[in-house]
């Protein structure tokens, strides 16, 4: 077992349920506060799963596009709130067939390497789905949305990508793994945004030309009907084999104290940025 993904203990946070009253923003402040409970040594290692209903999470790259509001009008229209994360990347697609796992590690004396909090959470999804004969690849794929060196891929298809966040010596690696439903429509979507987001107008930063034909969900890809619940299981038995012990807990009284002043930090960001 990876030295990063085995710890003494993993509490698990399970919010993949909760259902679509369950703001996105707050999720974002539950990983900072995460992040600095656990860094500081008031909590143990953490797994967060979390699922959010049509839902574009923008990257702050994306809220330079000259055209911003005219792409989250469309997405508005489309029946998707939008909001701005505070972690790398650019946009991505969340809703109900699309499962958020966040890992919060304490950083050791030494520190955590970035590319070494990626490979650990390729390496669990790896061991999550070996049981398929499909080889799950960490490489960019160009064409789709928010591509990085660590997408996570079968057949040169996205399903998943990872991206980190680091505050008071706590590390979240947050992955996206599409599970079920159209990849390539998500990317559709997405595509529109940055059309009509960016129009013909030239920037200085990198816009991806998405090509949806390059994105699809894990049940397309392994032709099984996964759920939310099979990867829940999965994710599960595979920590169950990373730590001594395995218990499913909420928010200490530590990080209760905590979230308010985290959320209301993303959300005022949020207020600046996407008032229409």
């Amino acid at each position: 077992m990876d030295g990063l993904l085995y710890q003494p203990q993993w509490r698990i946070i399970d919010q993949s349920a909760v259902g679509p009253q369950f703001p996105a923003l707050q999720s974002f402040g539950m990983d900072d506060t995460l992040c600095a409970s656990i860094g500081s040594g008031q909590a143990p290692a953490t797994a967060r799963t979390w699922v959010h209903h049509n839902t574009i999470v923008l990257g702050i790259q994306d809220t330079k596009l000259p055209f911003l509001q005219e792409g989250v009008r469309f997405l508005k229209e489309q029946g998707y709130q939008s909001i701005v994360r505070n972690s790398g990347g650019l946009s991505v697609v969340l809703d109900e067939g699309v499962l958020n796992i966040s890992l919060i590690f304490p950083e050791a004396e030494k520190g955590i390497d970035i590319d070494r909090g990626y490979e650990a959470m390729w390496r669990l999804i790896q061991r999550m789905f070996a049981d398929f004969p499909q080889q799950i690849e960490a490489k960019e794929i160009v064409g789709s949305y928010c591509p990085g060196s660590y997408d996570l891929s079968i057949d040169g298809k996205k399903f998943a990508g990872i991206s980190q966040r680091r505050i008071r010596k706590g590390v979240a690696v947050q992955i996206y793994l599409c599970v079920n439903g159209s990849g390539s429509q998500r990317a559709e979507l997405v595509k529109e945004f940055y059309r009509l987001a960016k129009q013909d107008a030239s920037t200085k930063f990198f816009v991806p030309d998405i090509v949806p034909e390059v994105m699809a969900s894990l049940s397309e890809l392994l032709d099984v009907d996964l759920t939310i619940g099979d990867c829940m299981f999965r994710l599960l038995t595979e920590l169950k084999k990373a730590s001594d012990t395995l218990f499913s807990g909420g928010l200490n009284e530590v990080e209760l104290g905590l979230l308010p002043g985290y959320y209301q930090r993303i959300a005022e960001r949020n207020e600046k940025i996407l008032a229409i």
